[in-house]
C-alpha cells in the first residue's frame, strides 16, 4: 500500500480537481467573443456559458441572462450540463471514500478495508474526469468548428473561453489522484499486519488475546491429560523397591 505522503499528495490533487470543475461549471465564460463597434453601447464582449449568457458592455456595464429552457440548447450544451453536474458528484464522493481510505486517519476499519476504499475512491475520480473531457472536448470541438465556418458571421464567431481551460485542468487533477489511490493495493493478510492494525485499537488487541487463549486452552487441557492419566506414569525405579540387605 502507499505510504501516508503519497495518498495526502493524492488527495490535494483530487481537492483542487473538484474545486476547479465546480468552479468551470458555473462559470459563464465557455465562449468568448471580442466585438468592439463604433457606438458607445456596443456591446464590447459577449460570453456564454452553461447557465447564463454574460454581456460586458464597453461603458462597464456587466449584464446576465439566464438559460431557463431546456430543450431549446443544443445538444451539446446540454450534455456538457449533465457531464458536469455528474462529475461534481462523482468527484465529491470519492473525497469522502477518500478520507476513509487514508493511512493517516484512525476510521475507516482495518488496514485491508482502507485499501479496497482507497481503490473505490480512486475509480470516483477517475469517473469524474473522464465525465469533465468528454464536455469539454465536445464543447471545444463545436466552437473551433464554428470559428472555422465561413457562413458564420464575423460577429458571431466564438472563441473557447477561460472555463474550458479550467475544466481541463481540473480532469488532469482527478485523473492523477485517481491513478494513484487506485495504486493502494491493500497488502497480504499476514499476523504482523493484523497485529499491526490492531495494536492501535485496544477492543481488538483484547479480542485477539482472547482468541489466542482460546486456541492454547485445547493444547493445555490435552497436555494435562496427558500427564496425568494412569497409563503415562513414569516408571519407577526398579530399586527403589530393594532394602539395604538385598544388595548385600
Amino acid at each position: 500500500m502507499l505510504s501516508s505522503a503519497v495518498q495526502i499528495l493524492a488527495f490535494a490533487l483530487a481537492l483542487l480537481g473538484v474545486l476547479g470543475a465546480t468552479v468551470a461549471t458555473l462559470l459563464p465564460n465557455w465562449k468568448v467573443s471580442a466585438d468592439v463597434g463604433s457606438n458607445i453601447m456596443t456591446a464590447m464582449s459577449q460570453m456564454q456559458g452553461l447557465w447564463m449568457d454574460c454581456t460586458w458592455y464597453s461603458t462597464g456595464v456587466f449584464s446576465c441572462t439566464l438559460k431557463y429552457s431546456v430543450l431549446s440548447l443544443p445538444a451539446y450544451l446540454q450534455t456538457a450540463r449533465t457531464a458536469m453536474v455528474l462529475s461534481c458528484m462523482t468527484a465529491s464522493l470519492g473525497l469522502c471514500l477518500a478520507s476513509l481510505g487514508l493511512k493517516c486517519t484512525r476510521w475507516g476499519g482495518s488496514h485491508r478495508a482502507k485499501g479496497h476504499t482507497a481503490i473505490a475512491a480512486g475509480g470516483c475520480f477517475v469517473l469524474a474526469s473522464v465525465l469533465c473531457l468528454v464536455p469539454a472536448s465536445w464543447f471545444t470541438n463545436e466552437v473551433i468548428t464554428s470559428f472555422l465556418d465561413a457562413n458564420v458571421p464575423e460577429s458571431g464567431k466564438y472563441e473557447p473561453g477561460g472555463a474550458v481551460y479550467v475544466t481541463f485542468i481540473s480532469a488532469g487533477f482527478l485523473l492523477a489522484g485517481g491513478v494513484i489511490f487506485c495504486l493502494s493495493c491493500p497488502g497480504k493478510r499476514t499476523g504482523q499486519l493484523d497485529y499491526a492494525s490492531s495494536s492501535t485499537d485496544p477492543d481488538k488487541l483484547v479480542q485477539q488475546r482472547r482468541r489466542q487463549e482460546k486456541l492454547q486452552q485445547p493444547q493445555q487441557d490435552q497436555e494435562q491429560q496427558q500427564y496425568y492419566s494412569p497409563s503415562k506414569l513414569p516408571p519407577k525405579d526398579i530399586k527403589a523397591g530393594y532394602s539395604l540387605q538385598d544388595y548385600v
